[in-house]
């Protein structure tokens, strides 16, 4: 037997890295900060050509390809925002404007499975999870003009509605092209129903009938250690399946890259092995319910020496926040965002409001500047960023206790939540 060497041993981040910020101590989300970390959003895969390419050396890359390269930051990061405040963002909503309002009925949850039916696959295999959930999750193709890339999506209606990402569909608006290949490897056109950029969702839609929608669980009822199994395109391999379990939940991330609005998930943490391509993808549960949309992994990246693909560190936007989103879409073509009417001292190490606005959520709810929030709903709450997370964990409308330290005391505050479109 001949001896090899160990190969090197590579970086493992030591913790969510803090984005340095400019000289101002306030921020508004529409100038978000630059980032520079390992956590990115699952990139896109390049495109494959329209024409045959000509020949390039063994290992470059294809001329015009193009990825997402957005990056993220999980924990306790600092994160620039506006929530709801004077002059607001430039919109949470990047929606189709030409789309039509529609009477389609609403996308309701199945209520979720509990306890070990939650845990256990269907029928004992994770083989059957998959036959049932594959024939309902698509390859998605976004090209504008010679840029674009591959992401997955799964479909939510029978009459042709499509759940994916934004950072996977941007592409196909504004004088793009989106193309859907079903299990069968039949295609179809798409369109770009609308998007929410702050929450990386989007819907699309093909002019077909009779789909074989996804069932939808809950993902409020998830446990850490319950089975995990995403289905996508990763690499433009459709109808890969992977599996492991729930790592953690309500784990605060940003993400966001050049050109991209940043968006804040309250996401789902798997060790299910996620890649370039899987983005948009469902992830299941063991009973074959969708609990989450894949949207972003965790990766020591090329600059490090380093894995640029899976290191056990996926993210999902849990479903129950993405259903309400795709409600809005489809029946508007817009969405809203959860706002609670103040600016953030982005200068401060804790969640601390520097600016209240005139007739907002936060001024009805008697909440005034220099007030730290520490809690929402009895949740802990670190930073802005975890703050941000943690409210549009809701919906416009809802009540949140807020748990504030104000000269020393701490006292609760009850607010009801305000709602921005784009």
């Amino acid at each position: 037997m001949t001896n090899m060497p160990f190969p090197p041993e590579q970086p493992v981040p030591s913790g969510p890295p803090v984005a340095p910020w400019p000289d101002s101590t306030t921020r508004v989300l529409d100038a978000p900060p630059p980032t520079a970390s390992p956590y990115t959003h699952i990139p896109a895969p390049p495109l494959p050509p329209t024409t045959p390419p000509p020949v390039n050396p063994v290992g470059s890359a294809p001329s015009g390809s193009r990825s997402s390269g957005g990056k993220i930051i999980a924990g306790a990061a600092l994160a620039a925002l506006v929530v709801g405040g004077v002059g607001g963002f430039a919109g949470a909503t990047v929606a189709n404007n030409n789309a039509p309002a529609t009477t389609s009925a609403a996308i309701v949850t199945s209520g979720g499975t509990t306890n070990a039916g939650m845990s256990r696959p269907a029928d004992g295999s994770i083989a059957a999870v998959a036959a049932a959930v594959s024939p309902s999750v698509v390859k998605i193709e976004a090209r504008n003009g010679s840029s674009g890339g591959t992401g997955t999506g799964f479909i939510i209606k029978d009459d042709g509605y499509i759940l994916t990402n934004n950072h996977v569909a941007a592409a196909g608006g504004d004088g793009g092209t989106l193309k859907v290949q079903f299990q069968d490897g039949s295609t179809a056109s798409a369109k770009l129903i609308g998007a929410n950029a702050d929450y990386d969702v989007a819907v699309i839609k093909v002019e077909k009938t009779g789909l074989p929608a996804v069932k939808v669980g809950d993902s409020n009822l998830v446990k850490v250690g319950d089975t995990a199994i995403a289905i996508g395109s990763p690499l433009g391999l459709e109808g890969t399946v992977t599996a492991g379990i729930i790592s953690a939940l309500n784990r605060p991330v940003t993400a966001g890259g050049e050109g991209e609005g940043t968006s804040y998930i309250n996401a789902i943490q798997t060790d299910a092995p996620i890649n370039p391509g899987n983005s948009g993808g469902p992830l299941v549960n063991g009973a074959g319910e969708v609990i989450g949309i894949n949207s972003a992994i965790a990766s020591l990246g090329s600059s490090s020496g380093g894995q640029s693909g899976s290191i056990g560190l996926g993210f999902a936007i849990p479903i129950d926040t993405a259903i309400r989103l795709a409600n809005e879409l489809i029946s508007s073509g817009t969405s809203t965002t959860p706002i609670m009417g103040v600016k953030l001292n982005m200068g401060a190490e804790k969640a601390t409001i520097s600016e209240i606005t005139a007739g907002g959520p936060a001024e009805a709810a008697g909440m005034k500047s220099g007030d730290v929030i520490v809690k929402v709903d009895g949740r802990a709450v670190g930073s802005n960023t975890d703050l941000v997370v943690a409210i549009r964990d809701h919906k416009p409308g809802d009540s949140v206790k807020l748990t504030i330290e104000r000269d020393g005391d701490t006292e609760e505050v009850t607010l009801t939540l305000g709602s921005q479109k784009g």
